[in-house]
């Protein structure tokens, strides 16, 4: 029987714009989970729950009938949040609370401390928007006589498996797994929750029925996580499967990785190569190194800008004759760490200008600005790809690039990027911290013959080409399938909403 797909998310797959009285313009979201649910909506039934996180999203939302509405193909429904619960979830709790914890970017002796405004933002935030998007989909699956597989999506979902079991129980045809974009840090990073909230987010996780990380090692950890803080007489199991309580929840990696074919379709569209010829222009007879980030700590743009002056230091023969560009994407930019990084970014690379800049060349170009389109243009042209993030759930510029790139452009990868497991054999590999180092893989980079450049760029493309988008989502929809199959005393009653 075919079964109900449903993707839980905070992001939706669409923004809406109000521009009359009763019309919306519909903006389709770029990033790589919308990608894949087209390629997943061509053979299941999708549905999508997500958070109404603008103004006009909520006015769309309250025109709509309260229930799943077509959009563009895909079946959504939004549920509006309280204002004052919607700020505690996301902008105490989510971020930057978890984020950092999970990014271990928090600078433990001063940061962060554990509030009464954060355990406010516990109880009346996180908890009961978690309950709310539990709430939703229990209605909204009531009546249900097929499989149900439930795909709730990152650090802002924790809860969620929880409260769905409160309502529903632990009905046969339902499956829960969570999929955690950002990586599962070791034991200690947890030591900065209370045992309260650390708890009461592993316990929820594990009444799932599979999590998904993006990596072995994310997978790892968590298991350990949760056998060294919940009691070990209830937590036993294998290396990829925790018993707790009357549940078995396995957990296990799925990469994530991007739409190879659409990327490729994109970089020879009319604005994506209009956008390329400027580039041409801008960059001349200059080797480009690049980079695409969101503005995040974790992503070290700073020691990259420090890596670059170090190159320049030590190899002045580069001068002039390379180009760093930084395409920054703004990303929660109300939160004040990533104000303040985003300062010192600008401090860095205006440094680095005044130094060494000369009447035809400026050593560093930073743009920010949300451009898809400018970015795939860029990663045509590079003959370096600097991805040093200091922690990354997976990190898809990397592959991105491999796809697009028409120079065998160099992949110069930190070795704590979720890539690295599975490019890092292709790419000149650096551990985030170490500056000097970068700095002669950026040379090496630059330097490297044209045969081995080209050894390397069809590797990781072939790599990239074979993993793609549809397989992430499949590999976990297969993965329920057979778990349903499995099952020797199946429930075939309908889906109900034990609790209101």
């Amino acid at each position: 029987m075919k079964p109900l797909i449903v993707i839980v998310s905070n992001r939706g797959p669409f923004s809406f714009r109000k521009i009359g009285d009763s019309t919306f313009r519909v903006e389709r979201g770029t990033g790589g989970l919308v990608t894949a649910l087209g390629a997943l909506a061509e053979q299941h039934d999708v549905l999508w729950v997500a958070a109404a996180m603008k103004k006009d999203d909520r006015l769309w939302a309250e025109a709509q009938p309260d229930h799943p509405q077509q959009v563009d193909g895909i079946s959504l429904q939004l549920i509006k949040p309280d204002k004052k619960a919607y700020q505690g979830y996301y902008n105490v709790i989510s971020n930057p609370l978890l984020w950092f914890i999970q990014h271990q970017l928090w600078d433990t002796p001063r940061q962060p401390s554990i509030t009464q405004q954060t355990w406010d933002a516990w109880q009346s935030g996180y908890l009961p928007i978690n309950r709310a998007f539990a709430q939703v989909i229990a209605d909204t699956i009531a009546g249900e006589n097929r499989p149900v597989i439930i795909l709730p999506q990152d650090y802002q979902l924790y809860l969620f498996p929880h409260y769905l079991r409160k309502i529903l129980g632990n009905q046969t045809q339902i499956q829960i797994q969570p999929f955690i974009h950002i990586p599962w840090p070791g034991l200690d990073a947890w030591r900065v929750l209370p045992a309260q909230i650390r708890d009461a987010i592993l316990t929820s996780l594990l009444q799932a029925d599979r999590v998904g990380f993006q990596t072995n090692k994310d997978a790892f950890n968590f298991v350990q996580t949760c056998r060294f803080y919940l009691d070990d007489a209830h937590s036993r199991g294998t290396r990829d499967t925790i018993h707790y309580e009357d549940r078995e929840t396995k957990v296990l990696a799925y990469p994530i990785s991007i739409d190879a074919q659409q990327v490729d379709s994109l970089a020879n569209e009319p604005q994506t190569l209009l956008l390329k010829t400027q580039l041409i222009n801008f960059i001349g007879d200059r080797k480009l190194i690049l980079r695409v980030d969101r503005i995040e700590p974790s992503k070290n743009i700073l020691r990259g800008l420090e890596a670059y002056r170090t190159l320049l230091e030590t190899h002045p023969e580069h001068r002039g004759k390379v180009q760093m560009m930084a395409l920054l994407v703004p990303s929660r930019m109300e939160v004040g760490e990533y104000q303040d990084y985003l300062r010192d970014i600008m401090s860095e690379a205006g440094m680095i200008n005044a130094k060494y800049s000369t009447s035809l060349w400026e050593p560093v170009r930073i743009v920010v600005g949300d451009n898809y389109v400018r970015a795939i243009a860029a990663m045509q042209l590079y003959d370096v790809l600097l991805v040093n993030p200091l922690s990354d759930g997976m990190n898809l510029v990397a592959k991105e690039g491999a796809v697009v790139n028409r120079k065998d452009g160099v992949l110069v990868l930190s070795e704590h990027a979720g890539a690295f497991y599975e490019l890092g054999e292709h790419a000149l590999t650096v551990s985030p911290f170490d500056i000097y180092g970068t700095a002669n893989a950026l040379h090496h980079a630059l330097d490297m013959p044209p045969e081995e450049k080209r050894r390397r760029a069809e590797a990781l493309r072939a790599l990239v080409k074979k993993a793609n988008i549809r397989n992430w989502f499949n590999d976990q929809v297969d993965d329920a399938m057979r778990a349903f199959e499995s099952q020797t005393n199946s429930d075939s009653t309908p889906v109900t909403s034990r609790t209101r």
